[in-house]
């Protein structure tokens, strides 16, 4: 299996500033090839510049530019300008789809936050003083840096990455060859309903409460924004008090999202441990979250119709608050390492059908969800809370569906 590891750095006050500086420059090699490519593109010849033609001048923009581009691993120069080529063959992909285009844009040296070295031992070597107790990474240009090592790696380590997290510096292990840990059959089986007013809720019957980490935050965060929006948006250079109200957003919102990252592995968890098989809704999240089209009013030109975007706007902020995406994706991994079950199935009229596991009939009609919480079928006459009756749908056609496989 393949796995990530996420470790804690605690750099040197040396060290920090080198690695503040290994991002400046990766980031100008970044913003060069990338006026380059564009550059070559609008000349008379529309000449269109590949990786290997950027790849192949790394040698001379090293020997040309020693203190800056020379100190850093080659590897991880031509990982960047990897970057920039997924970037453009994303682009390209979009348009052929006729998707948003999206071109690739020039990066900020404050968004500019990760460098990867393709190789354990090129220009970074994990746990590079093994006599030591203390793990340590040492990166080219760098030296060795001390490494919060707080579980086992295990597998073989393939790609390390250095990123910048406000203020905070963080190694991510790429591995392979990870073995699975399998836990003890338990028998159980259950369905899983995803919701903004509940969590989910499991066929069970029981509710996992949504934790609103967005919601408890709202007023700090509002006041913080609200003191950042009274500094210019574009300036060349920030003074110290508009680097402050920076640090501050950003640290409100890294603190909202580990917590939500620690609710989803913990409530993953749970159910890997409790359950063989596990059946969740296949949902599309970024559909589901996308803004309603504009109306245009036929009757007055360059004027539009109410479409309902204020209400979508709350209900976008709710889902995207819950973390489904997220979720499902821990879920998968754990229950892999596990050895356990996930089964996605269709999404469609789950919390409008009566359901045969709880007794019901099977009708399905959009009038049997009464409201959000309620279910009431129109034909026999069922009820049930709405998101029971959706966990055991699902519940069911993961049967069906394994049924089918087999």
């Amino acid at each position: 299996m393949l796995r990530a590891y996420k470790f804690l750095l605690r750099p040197t006050a040396r060290q920090t500033v080198a690695l503040g500086e290994m991002l400046r420059d990766h980031c100008s090699l970044y913003n060069g090839a990338l006026q380059e490519r564009r550059d070559a593109y609008r000349h008379a010849s529309r000449t269109s510049i590949k990786y290997g033609d950027q790849s192949a001048q790394l040698k001379e923009i090293r020997a040309f530019d020693p203190e800056r581009q020379g100190r850093w691993s080659f590897s991880s120069q031509q990982a960047t300008l990897r970057r920039l080529d997924k970037a453009f063959q994303a682009f390209f992909r979009r348009v052929k789809a006729g998707q948003k285009p999206g071109y690739p844009r020039f990066k900020g040296v404050g968004h500019f936050d990760t460098v990867t070295f393709p190789k354990d031992g090129d220009g970074c070597r994990w746990d590079s003083t093994p006599h030591d107790p203390q793990t340590r990474i040492r990166f080219q240009g760098i030296g060795h840096v001390r490494v919060h090592q707080h579980r086992p790696v295990r597998g073989r380590v393939k790609t390390i990455s250095v990123k910048r997290e406000g203020n905070r510096w963080y190694a991510v292990l790429s591995c392979d060859d990870v073995p699975a840990e399998p836990l003890p059959a338990t028998g159980a089986v259950v369905g899983i309903d995803m919701g903004t007013t509940h969590f989910l809720t499991t066929s069970d019957g029981a509710h996992i409460a949504r934790p609103r980490f967005l919601d408890q935050a709202a007023d700090e965060l509002a006041e913080a924004q609200r003191h950042l929006a009274t500094f210019p948006k574009r300036t060349r250079r920030r003074t110290k008090a508009h680097r402050a109200a920076v640090r501050r957003v950003a640290k409100l919102y890294a603190r909202i999202r580990r917590q939500r990252l620690d609710h989803a592995h913990k409530t993953a968890l749970t159910l890997v441990r409790d359950h063989d098989v596990i059946a969740h809704e296949k949902l599309n999240t970024a559909g589901m979250t996308r803004a309603p089209q504009p109306k245009p009013d036929p009757d007055a030109p360059g004027t539009f119709l109410p479409n309902g975007a204020a209400a979508k706007a709350g209900l976008n902020r709710s889902i995207l608050d819950a973390g489904w995406a997220q979720f499902l994706t821990i879920l998968a991994n754990k229950a892999e390492s596990a050895g356990r079950l996930v089964v996605a199935v269709d999404a469609r009229n789950t919390s409008r059908t009566c359901p045969p596991g709880l007794g019901g009939c099977g009708h399905v009609a959009k009038e049997n969800r009464v409201t959000q919480a309620k279910f009431a079928c129109t034909a026999c006459g069922f009820t049930a809370h709405a998101d029971h009756v959706g966990a055991t749908n699902v519940l069911d056609r993961a049967g069906l569906a394994l049924c089918d496989a087999a």
